[in-house]
């Protein structure tokens, strides 16, 4: 084989000036080479004349296989996506009279394909014409794919560094930028990173808002060598402040010597933004922008702390006078506007250094620091009922709104954030005794009312687990016969302590409490189970009205009705319910779909204390109702006063033209009885007919009204 694989003439074996070597020694020093030695005639298809021994680890096939092309020629060996390539850099070197050198890829005898860097020579005869090409081909597989692998993951690197979403730099250790990438251009707001590298030279003063941040980030490098999610405010190229936080190393040469710092930067203006945002929510009122409780606490206890020696912290508890009115009458709303308009014009009559914050529904409380005596305390408080008490526009119409504040003041009346605050509360609560639209200033005693306060509301609680609640019972007269043609069921409280408790004593307590839907469902399945019991002993069959709370109407009011109706028996027709016009008018709209779905069970409706609120005409003739009830307040003054009469007058007649019933409230002699009766009115109740009774006396009433219809039959 390896005869054959030589197949070299004696010309081969010597040169001219060199010492005559023997084939074996030639054959010897090809074989040591590691890769492939040949020889190859400048015809087309390069026949190859010589293949060293190295043909075979290089290309996997004996050399005798290209040896003359007896099974492959030297073209077919290459790959042929380089054979145009390997061809046309050879052909141009052998024209040029210079060495060649090339790279490409061949095809092994096992399909595999390896990298070979083939080098050589031409071989001019004496004419000066290329006679053969003399080689050598060496397997660089291995570095090829090492430079591959390189020009890859630089490939990669730039990728990364060019399309990455954060901004990438690197800086001296004296400010300036070495490189950056598009990312940090576009959040610094230059046109390219070139830009940047050349305008943003000082980092130091150019970019941190507050310079001492350049500091702490070279303090942190030099301590830890690192910086993790340093943040810093930092100004872009048009003046606008962002916010970014930075990741960064030291980089060090082998000496150790610092040589630049690099890292990444994001924009995190969004987030700041929105954490803020969280913050704020957590501290302010959603509503009205002011600090909330939180806050408020937070403040007053700073308040505290810092105040003056021979000064006074001051807490002022302000409450709105009939907001509640507003709100149902206006609805939500409207009533949010009165609160920001209210929280503006507290804010008004303040000082930086004091605070006005929402304590919730309509209820503020301010701070007050460094307060000298109760003369300028109370200078203030009269500045803020005057500003509280502005005229306040809606629409047309115009309001007057006042209120109510309590002022506790450190450390005369307490020295904690929460006993301030609930001894403002305390005197909050006399300023509405005193007749709303004052101050108060704490006292002792005053404690002793806010324990009947909670005192109160405990007891309301255990009256309606253990039924302390009864109903009395008012009859409303014809004024055509002066017969009962109906009663009101009017709640008392049988309290143990108390006696008998009226219900504008507790009812308000009630509303605070939450406890006035258990209650009014109370009355309402009371009052129909002892009409049923009336009707089943063979008394006079009358209607008997409840009245509905607000509350109520925001309940399951159609279900509840119907299932007590179904409960007790009691036929729809005798029970009637009376909804103040205030609620009716809350909103309008959904009230007369609630209406029309009470309607259709087939009970009665009635307005009650007509007159005090507001009504829409055409809302008014919406409304499925069977009667309206003159408020007592117009009643009680008819036969003195010429408004009230004239009220009471349009208001029969407008009845009427509606086809709706009229009942006045409250009538308690006999002139008001003459007034209504000559005007037309249809139903009467009040003292002057008969006090709210109890169910056994209402019992004997109803008697004795058979006896006296029976008489008179």
């Amino acid at each position: 084989m390896k005869t054959a694989a030589l197949s070299v003439s004696s010309e081969e074996c010597f040169q001219p000036g060199l010492i005559p070597r023997s084939p074996r020694l030639l054959e010897t020093l090809l074989a040591n080479l590691d890769g492939m030695v040949y020889r190859c005639r400048a015809d087309a298809q390069r026949t190859m004349e010589f293949v060293s021994e190295g043909c075979l680890p290089l290309t996997g096939h004996l050399p005798e296989a290209l040896l003359l092309n007896q099974q492959l020629s030297f073209e077919q060996l290459i790959h042929e996506d380089d054979r145009e390539l390997v061809r046309w850099h050879i052909g141009e070197c052998l024209r040029q009279r210079r060495r060649f050198d090339v790279e490409c890829r061949i095809v092994c005898a096992d399909g595999s394909v390896r990298w070979v860097w083939d080098r050589g020579v031409a071989i001019y005869n004496a004419t000066g014409e290329v006679e053969a090409v003399e080689g050598f081909m060496q397997d660089v597989t291995e570095r090829k794919e090492a430079a591959q692998a390189l020009q890859e993951a630089e490939r990669r690197y730039r990728s990364i560094f060019e399309n990455a979403i954060e901004g990438v730099f690197q800086t001296t250790p004296d400010g300036t930028y070495i490189a950056v990438n598009p990312a940090l251009a576009r959040i610094y707001g230059y046109r390219s990173p070139e830009d940047l590298i050349v305008s943003l030279r000082d980092i130091r003063h150019q970019l941190y808002v507050e310079s001492e941040r350049r500091s702490e980030f070279m303090r942190l490098m030099e301590q830890h060598g690192s910086v993790s999610n340093f943040e810093s405010r930092v100004y872009r190229r048009d003046g606008d402040i962002i916010w970014i936080s930075e990741n960064a190393r030291a980089v060090h040469d082998d000496a150790g010597t610092l040589m630049f710092y690099e890292g990444t930067v994001e924009a995190i203006t969004e987030r700041k933004l929105y954490e803020a945002e969280i913050r704020h929510q957590a501290t302010h009122d959603a509503l009205t922008g002011l600090p909330n409780r939180n806050m408020l606490h937070d403040h007053l206890q700073r308040a505290i702390q810092a105040r003056q020696k021979g000064s006074m912290t001051v807490v002022a508890f302000v409450d709105l006078d009939q907001f509640k009115y507003i709100n149902d009458s206006l609805g939500h709303q409207v009533g949010d506007e009165l609160l920001k308009t209210v929280a503006q014009r507290l804010l008004s009559c303040l000082r930086d250094t004091d605070m006005v914050a929402r304590q919730g529904g309509d209820e503020f409380v301010l701070v007050l620091q460094n307060q000298s005596g109760e003369a300028g305390i109370a200078e203030v408080m009269q500045r803020i009922l005057a500003a509280v008490a502005r005229p306040w526009p809606v629409g047309e119409r115009e309001f007057h709104i006042t209120s109510s504040i309590g002022v506790s003041r450190y450390p005369e009346d307490g020295k904690d954030v929460e006993t301030l605050l609930k001894k403002a509360d305390s005197a909050m609560y006399k300023a509405k005794e005193q007749g709303r639209n004052n101050f108060q200033f704490f006292a002792p005693w005053m404690d002793t009312q806010v324990s009947n306060r909670l005192d109160m509301l405990i007891s309301l609680r255990r009256a309606l687990d253990q039924e302390e609640f009864r109903l009395f019972y008012q009859p409303k007269l014809s004024l055509s016969n002066g017969r009962i043609i109906g009663a009101e069921a009017l709640i008392r409280w049988q309290s143990p302590e108390q006696s008998m408790v009226a219900p504008d004593r507790f009812i308000p307590f009630a509303e605070e409490a939450g406890l006035i839907v258990p209650i009014g469902e109370w009355v309402l399945r009371t009052a129909c189970r002892q009409n049923r019991a009336w009707q089943d002993a063979g008394l006079l069959a009358i209607p008997v009205a409840v009245n509905i709370s607000p509350r109520q109407m925001n309940q399951s009011l159609i279900d509840f009705v119907a299932n007590v109706l179904r409960d007790s028996g009691l036929a729809a027709s005798w029970l009637e319910l009376e909804i103040t016009e205030n609620v009716v008018m809350k909103d309008a709209e959904k009230t007369v779909a609630t209406l029309h779905a009470l309607k259709s069970l087939g009970l009665k409706i009635s307005v009650d204390d007509f007159g005090t609120g507001y009504s829409s005409l055409s809302y008014l003739r919406r409304f499925p109702v069977d009667a309206l009830k003159i408020d007592k307040s117009f009643v009680r003054d008819i036969a003195r006063d010429a408004d009230s009469a004239a009220i009471v007058k349009a208001v029969i007649s407008l009845a009427h033209i509606l086809n709706l019933r009229v009942i006045a409230e409250g009538v308690e002699d006999e002139q008001q009885h003459d007034f209504l009766r000559e005007n037309g009115c249809d139903e009467v109740q009040g003292y002057y007919f008969g006090k709210p009774m109890s169910v056994e006396d209402f019992t004997l009433r109803l008697r004795d009204e058979a006896i006296r219809g029976a008489a008179g039959k």
